[in-house]
């Protein structure tokens, strides 16, 4: 999952695969310190192609730690 991550700031951003690791592995290392207990190692588990989560499930979580909506909100 990483490298696929990698790939997309690679293409999206035309950085370097170097500088698109950097950036990839500050961000992860930033929600993981950010996040609420037990999603640190979900983020973990998913970046690292785990099975321990969905990708729906974390984006999830991770978009309600920002100010999205979280699972099972509604659009008001």
């Amino acid at each position: 999952m990483v490298d696929t991550l990698i790939n997309q700031v690679v293409q999206r951003t035309g950085l370097s695969e170097d500088k698109a690791r950097a950036a990839v592995e500050t961000v992860v290392g930033f929600l993981k310190e950010r996040a609420p207990a037990g999603l640190s190692g979900q983020i973990d588990s998913l970046v690292g192609g785990g099975e321990g989560s969905t990708g729906g499930d974390i984006a999830s979580k991770v978009g309600g730690m920002f100010g999205g909506k979280k699972e099972g909100e509604q659009n008001r």
